[in-house]
Order: C-alpha cells, then structure tokens, then sequence
C-alpha cells in the first residue's frame, strides 16, 4: 500500500496531497564553503564552522566570535543570505544543520559546511525542520558511511527526499515551528537564569568557610550560626519493609535537580515484591543520603523526604531528628545546607573513602560525624528552605513546560 501523502494533523484549508521531491530539485545551488583560516573577531564579519553550530538548538554559537583570514574582498560568495541552509559534510557531525537568518549579521562560512540556497517557491524553515526528523537522521547515517570518518557531499545531500505541501502551507508550518524554537528558547533562558539564581542564593544565603554568619539574610536575624555535627542532629534508622507493606509503587528516586518523589521509570529489571522487602522505610522529614556516585556527584547527594513516605534500596543511609536533640531543627534544612556542591564536598571528603570500583565507603554513623553550621533560630531555617522551594518550584516549572513544547 502507497504511504499517505497528508499528514494526521495540519492546518486548516488545506487538503491537498504532498509531493515527494529531493532537495536537489529545490535548491538552486549547493555550494562548499571558504577554505580558511579563523582569526580574532574583527567586530563586524563573522565565521562559522561546524563547531560553531550548537548540536541541540542548531543556533549559531557567539560565545567565542572569529573571522575568516582571507581577502574577504574576494570573499562575497561565501556571505550567507537570508534562508541559507548549512550542512556539515564530514566527521562526527556529519548531517548537522543551521539555516541563516538576518539577524545573525555579517556571517561567511567555512569550508567542511555545505550551503544549499532554495528557489523562491521553496520556504527555508520548511526545508529546515524536515532536517530534524528521523527520516533525515536514517538517511545521514545510510548516507555517510565511508571506509574512513563518515562524510556526506553535496551530489548526496541533494539526493534526500521529502514530502512536500504548496508553498503556502510550506509557510504555516515553517511559521509554527519557528515560534515554537522562540518559544523554547525563551523558557530555556528564564530556566538558565533560575538555575544560577539558586547557584547564588546556595552561596550567599550560607556562611562560607571561616565565617559564622552568612552574607544575605532575612530581616530579624542576627546571631551568629551554630557549628553542629550531624550526629546532634540526626540518628540513623534501619528498618526494613519487611512485612511487605510498601510495593514497587513506593520507591523513592533520589536524583539531581528534583526533590525526592516515586520513581515512575525503571531502568532493567523492575523490582519484586520479595526483593522490595530489605529496602529501607523512609517517613516525611526523614533525611536521606545516597552513598552512590550520581552525575557530578561522585560521592552522592543527601535529600529530605519532604511529601511522601516510601522506601529506599538498602545501600541508602536514612536518618531522623535524633528524638533527645537540644535544638528546633526543620530537617529540609539538611538537604538545603548540602545541596551546594561544594559545601557537601567539604562536607564528605573527610569520611569517605572510594573503594577500587568507585563505591563509597561510608558507614550510616560515619555520615554524622561531619560538621554543618545551621542557624539557631528555627524561623530562619523555614525561611531559608520555603525560599530555596519557591526556586525550586519555578525552575521544576519551566523544565516541565520545555518538555511539553519538545514533546509537541
């Protein structure tokens, strides 16, 4: 059976079937680019290379701005224009693609890229998403296999097929995904900034080495904080789900960047109902630490079970609010004070000791003996965690929003 030429949604009025054409019959030319040399930005005309092209967004990276050295007198065909279509033809970035708009200035480009300008009945940004499919990431990796580095010119790029709609429809949908790249790039970058907004407040908001006092603080605060070990604070608490009360469902995932919650992917084998039974209970308030290496995190992450109880594999260590402390504390402190990097480097180094295949060896009591500073006042304890939440919760809303307009 003949695959359907119209797509399951599109937009209204149309109805018309696509044509399955190659991209050699829509582009007027292809053309390699400048064989030269970067040199210092001038202030004015800038190179790209393959490397300048982000592999995620396919935005032009102006972090590190250089220009061609050459007669750029002599240059003029290779400045892009307005709907160019860039396409790297060698290494392991074979396939990637840009398309140029005027906003991105004087722009040459260099010689490992392919331009292909399309005729005038042919929409850029259409031609541009079709390069974002699976059907274009099969035909790369067909394409460019060599008996050398992978590599695809331009007689076979121009060999590339794909559906096509009137010009008119080419328009809406090149339209559509444009906004929705601004769209994302837009949250991406309140993301960005939220992220280094927390960065900052877990710096300033805690005193730093050799001081007692942190250098920003709530109104009505001003003693100096308390030095404690962990083992004032906290004991350790080893009972098992033995009775099989709590089921798979009930496994907290423990992760960067996110609170502690149920797991809801399972990577392998899933879990049985006898295995979950030696995993350790964790109640609301109880304080967790992973004692595993996580990305970045050699020597793992500490979190507070702030909304759920639920289990936890064995190798975790759990901890409660020792029942006789002297002390108000409000155990989401714990993690907050810890979520810092290098504070719970700090923290750990002295404790830990890494075995030959990366595990760390600690003990349960062995993770108390280190020393916190942590406010007396449990005011300010609230204060500092309900903040650092309100962060939490925006950049956890911005994440979700990105993967909504992605998952579109």
């Amino acid at each position: 059976m003949e695959k359907s030429r119209k797509p399951k949604i599109r937009f209204k009025g149309y109805n018309d079937d696509w044509e399955q054409r190659k991209l050699g019959e829509l582009a007027s030319s292809f053309e390699y680019g400048l064989n030269a040399a970067s040199k210092s930005y001038d202030g004015i005309n800038k190179y790209i290379r393959i490397t300048d092209i982000d592999d995620e967004t396919r935005t032009f990276l102006d972090t590190d701005l250089t220009s061609p050295d050459c007669d750029l007198s002599l240059s003029e065909n290779y400045l892009l224009k307005d709907g160019d279509i860039l396409f790297a033809r060698t290494g392991a970035s074979v396939g990637k693609t840009f398309i140029y708009k005027a906003f991105n200035g004087v722009v040459y480009y260099a010689g490992f890229l392919i331009r292909a300008r399309l005729k005038e009945n042919c929409s850029p940004q259409f031609v541009f998403y079709n390069t974002l499919t699976k059907e274009y990431e099969k035909f790369i990796r067909v394409t460019s296999q060599r008996s050398g580095q992978p590599g695809v010119n331009a007689h076979e790029y121009a060999t590339f097929e794909l559906l096509l709609p009137k010009y008119d429809e080419q328009c809406e949908i090149g339209k559509f995904f444009t906004n929705l790249d601004h769209l994302i790039t837009l949250h991406q970058r309140k993301l960005d900034k939220l992220i280094n907004v927390k960065k900052s407040m877990l710096e300033k908001m805690f005193p730093k080495q050799g001081s007692i006092v942190p250098e920003i603080r709530f109104n009505g605060f001003t003693q100096a904080w308390e030095q404690r070990k962990l083992e004032d604070l906290l004991e350790s608490v080893q009972i098992k789900n033995s009775d099989g009360h709590y089921s798979q469902d009930d496994i907290l995932a423990c992760s960067l960047g996110t609170e502690l919650n149920k797991k809801t992917i399972f990577y392998g084998l899933r879990s049985t109902k006898e295995s979950v039974k030696s995993y350790r209970i964790v109640n609301i308030n109880d304080v967790i630490y992973t004692k595993s290496p996580i990305k970045g995190y050699p020597n793992g992450i500490v979190r507070t079970s702030k909304i759920v109880d639920g289990i936890v594999p064995s190798l975790y260590c759990v901890y409660q609010k020792k029942r006789d402390i002297s002390m108000a504390i409000d155990t989401r402190f714990i993690q907050s004070y810890l979520e810092d990097k290098n504070r719970l480097d700090y923290y750990l180094f002295p404790l830990v000791n890494v075995g030959a295949r990366n595990n760390v060896n600690i003990t349960d009591k062995e993770f108390l003996k280190g020393i916190i500073k942590i406010p007396i006042c449990i005011e300010e304890q609230i204060q500092i965690v309900e903040m650092l939440e309100k962060v939490n919760h925006l950049i956890t809303l911005h994440q979700r929003l990105n993967a909504s307009y992605l998952g579109i």
